[in-house]
């Protein structure tokens, strides 16, 4: 709880057992948390398992896999039923520091943002945590391309750490985003369509064996998806197409 406002983290999770309690212990140490939600993409390991045990927890099972953003889209509902006033995303592959969730609950708790990211490149944090040279570069091309065809200024639009007020949840037409991973850059391209602005913080991250990663041929799919984002949503402001991810409000 943070000044009366009911905190809910959401941990999107596949194949997660070996870091799912590292990252949960970290994140309720944390004293703005109330409850977390465990969303299982239909893991082939013991993170169901695992995830029944921990407390204040709710558990939520994918029986297949359905993709990183069809897991996030239930990550978020299950969030809006739970009366949430701000929603905390981190991965459960402890790739991303829980530390800094009090500053980010405070920011939007305090009126200040409605969406707060835990941004890898300010700082510089990416390459020392380890991210590999290749994704780096593609990161920082893809970011440039992005703020100059959505005329936003962001560090960074493939962070995995966010945070949301609910009253700009509710706005966001987030069903009808991609399945895969591009729901991410979807998702930040609709609230900058909307008008608000994304905040930023510096976030220490980790690359290891049990972090999760997309291989270099879905990160190709996922780089062109995000292109593809970013010219629908300058022609769509430009009122050269229609999109159902950007939708004109009477």
């Amino acid at each position: 709880m943070f000044k009366g406002n009911k905190v809910v983290v959401v941990m999107p999770a596949y194949n997660a057992a070996k870091t799912l309690r590292r990252t949960y212990d970290e994140v309720m140490a944390q004293d703005v948390v109330d409850l977390v939600i465990v969303v299982d993409d239909g893991s082939h390991d013991e993170t169901v398992s695992i995830a029944k045990t921990l407390a204040n927890t709710v558990v939520y099972v994918h029986e297949k896999n359905r993709g990183y953003g069809a897991n996030q889209k239930s990550c978020y509902r299950l969030a809006l039923e739970e009366d949430d006033d701000i929603v905390v995303m981190i991965h459960a592959d402890y790739q991303y520091t829980p530390k800094l969730m009090p500053a980010m609950v405070s920011m939007i708790g305090n009126g200040l943002y409605e969406c707060v990211l835990g941004s890898r490149i300010l700082g510089g944090y990416a390459l020392k945590g380890g991210m590999p040279v290749w994704k780096y570069i593609a990161n920082r091309f893809l970011t440039l391309v992005e703020n100059v065809l959505l005329g936003a200024k962001l560090s960074e639009y493939h962070t995995g750490y966010r945070a949301f007020s609910r009253k700009l949840l509710e706005k966001l037409p987030f069903e009808v985003n991609s399945d895969d991973f591009v729901f991410d850059n979807q998702i930040l391209a609709q609230i900058v369509w909307l008008g608000h602005t994304v905040a930023e913080v510096s976030c220490p991250t980790k690359y290891f064996a049990e972090a999760s990663s997309i291989n270099l041929h879905r990160s190709i799919t996922y780089g062109f998806g995000c292109l593809l984002t970013a010219l629908t949503f300058r022609l769509a402001k430009m009122k050269i197409v229609t999109s159902r991810l950007f939708p004109h409000y009477n």
